[in-house]
């Protein structure tokens, strides 16, 4: 596989997003696949932030390892980046700025000073114009033609027209033409290859997704990294028709996607680990309820505020236990763009089904950062079933009917001869209470007994409904990674580098971690002569989860809790470090 990565740096407020998203998009636009990393701080203004745009000729699955080109806004970007740039890379600055001595760069890279800050001012005043004249000579060096990357900053004004979209587009050539004048062409720069492809965040995904799968109603309060959800929602509810409340709170949002669920619309709330905790009692009253839900956790860094704007995926054992007491779930976990689109259609398509909350397993490496996806990977859900509702036949209604399945009849409120009670304590088939003068005799004992058997018996079909571990790679490897969420993708790239140097591997990733189809899953797992665990946190949750269900305990495993996402090379070294033979 070709590619060319391009890194932007600076401090917040420098505009790198904008730099890095731009880049992207004209990436995107010449048909090439890209990997968008975006990676900040907390602050508004000041402290280091980057972007990384990495485009190949084939689909990368991570941000990948090291970098071609740097455009650096200031001296401290040269510092932290120098090291990842491999030979043949150039570090475009402004000499105005600072300078950037050639003996500090590694072997084989060079510098071009790009005087960014005087092409801004024949334009205005304004200090941020540089960017547009740092994009136009980074694009000619990734081999963007000039019109292309044009055409995107214009798209990016949106409807604004004038004198501000004339300067950046005057800029942008300018920087443009001094570097065709003054360096060459990346040798990895990249021909157009295609119709152009579509960009999203994974959190753009799960959005659209959500929406081809029915969500009419979100509510949710902001919280990084799952805010953008709520923006892309709000930004098109009115063409989706879906209502989008922000509320005050993530215990009133929760409970406002409970209430719309429970009339009978497709509700979602999203939120991070923090918000999470907070939804806990409520998530437990869907489950008694027997509600619908959909509920996307964004993972980072814990515990408490932890380290706000990094990811980790350490929050699976509280999506495993969140609620008191025991009730059936599901646990979705994409690790990429196209495949977030699918879990979001599967989350409402399984929480209606089973009457059940379903969660969606994300991280803020996969909601913030972005890839593209051909448009025919996204296909149209189609018509909708309508709510399956039961018939009133003049006998009382039983809500909570014991049945094979566990899934009883359903209705919404105004529908004649169809009442019912719907409490958070325990109840009999009609919702009758059995929790205040009928505990503990006899008859309700049993009656609790059973209705806990009734819900749980959702488990087993929940099983089979939610998507099945997949392996990658070839069947007979000496060693079978094993891993789930956005893990996935460094590892897919570790494995393409692992063949380059003669070693096979395969890989048994999980879209769904709950719940697991524990007699199948244990013949999988006995094929593999050695397994490593991939995960992003400290205890390797996932690892004691398969070892409770299954009985296994993989051979050997790396995990990182640092707050950075996994780079390819950290999973080739292990991989090597633990050898590629023997059985378990």
């Amino acid at each position: 596989m070709r590619s060319l990565t391009f890194r932007a740096g600076g401090q917040a407020g420098d505009g790198i997003a904008s730099i890095g998203e731009v880049v992207a998009r004209s990436f995107s636009r010449m048909g090439l696949h890209v990997y968008g990393h975006n990676s900040y701080q907390s602050v508004i203004r000041g402290g280091h932030v980057w972007f990384q745009a990495r485009a190949s000729d084939d689909r990368s699955y991570s941000q990948g390892d090291g970098a071609d080109l740097l455009y650096a806004l200031d001296p401290a970007t040269v510092e932290i980046h120098a090291n990842d740039l491999r030979p043949g890379s150039t570090v475009l600055h402004d000499p105005e700025k600072f300078s950037v001595d050639p003996s500090s760069l590694p072997a084989g890279v060079k510098a071009l000073a790009v005087p960014t800050l005087a092409i801004a001012r024949k334009y205005t005043s304004q200090s941020i114009l540089q960017n547009a004249a740092g994009m136009g000579a980074s694009a000619f060096l990734a081999g963007v033609p000039l019109e292309l990357l044009q055409q995107v900053l214009s798209d990016s004004f949106g409807s604004k027209k004038g004198e501000l979209v004339d300067w950046n587009l005057g800029a942008s050539a300018e920087g443009y033409r001094f570097a065709e004048a003054n360096a060459t062409v990346h040798d990895h720069a990249l021909p157009r290859a295609g119709a152009p492809k579509l960009l999203l965040s994974g959190n753009e995904a799960i959005a659209l997704g959500a929406a081809a799968g029915g969500c009419k109603f979100l509510a949710q309060y902001p919280m990084t990294p799952a805010s953008s959800i709520m923006h892309w929602m709000a930004a098109h509810s009115a063409e989706l028709g879906v209502v989008v409340k922000q509320a005050e709170d993530e215990l009133a949002a929760i409970n406002m996607a409970i209430g719309a669920s429970f009339g009978g619309v497709r509700s979602m709330t999203a939120t991070s680990g923090g918000g999470f905790s907070l939804m806990v009692e409520a998530l437990g009253m869907a489950g008694m309820t027997e509600t619908p839900l959909v509920v996307v956790e964004s993972q980072r860094t814990g515990p408490s505020t932890g380290l706000p704007t990094k990811t980790e995926q350490g929050d699976l054992n509280l999506m495993l236990g969140a609620g008191q007491g025991e009730f059936p779930r599901a646990i979705l976990a994409p690790s990429h763009p196209k495949e977030a689109y699918h879990a979001a259609v599967d989350a409402f398509r399984l929480a209606e089904a089973w009457q059940t909350p379903v969660l969606l397993a994300s991280d803020l490496h996969l909601s913030e950062d972005f890839a593209t996806v051909d448009r025919d990977e996204l296909p149209p859900v189609g018509p909708l079933a309508p709510l399956a509702t039961a018939e009133a036949n003049g006998q009382p209604f039983l809500r909570y009917q014991y049945t094979e399945t566990g899934v009883s009849p359903r209705a919404v409120p105004g529908q004649a001869g169809l009442q019912f009670v719907a409490g958070s304590d325990e109840h009999d088939e009609r919702g009758h209470l059995i929790s205040d003068i009928r505990a503990g005799i006899p008859k309700w004992v049993s009656e609790r007994q059973k209705m806990m058997d009734k819900r749980m018996k959702k488990l087993r079909g929940l099983a089979d409904a939610v998507p099945a571990p997949r392996r990658e790679g070839p069947s007979e490897a000496p060693l079978t990674f094993l891993a789930w969420g956005s893990t996935v993708g460094a590892v897919r790239d570790a494995m393409a580098e692992l063949l380059q140097q003669g070693k096979p591997t395969n890989l048994l990733w999980f879209p769904a971690v709950y719940p697991l189809k524990a007699d199948l899953l244990g013949t999988e797992l006995a094929s593999a002569r050695r397994t490593l665990l991939v995960e992003g946190n400290y205890s390797g949750q996932f690892g004691r989860l398969l070892r409770a269900e299954t009985g296994f305990v993989p051979t050997d495993r790396l995990l990182k809790y640092d707050g950075e996402p996994f780079y390819p090379h950290e999973i080739v070294a292990k991989a090597r470090e633990v050898g590629f033979d023997g059985r378990q």
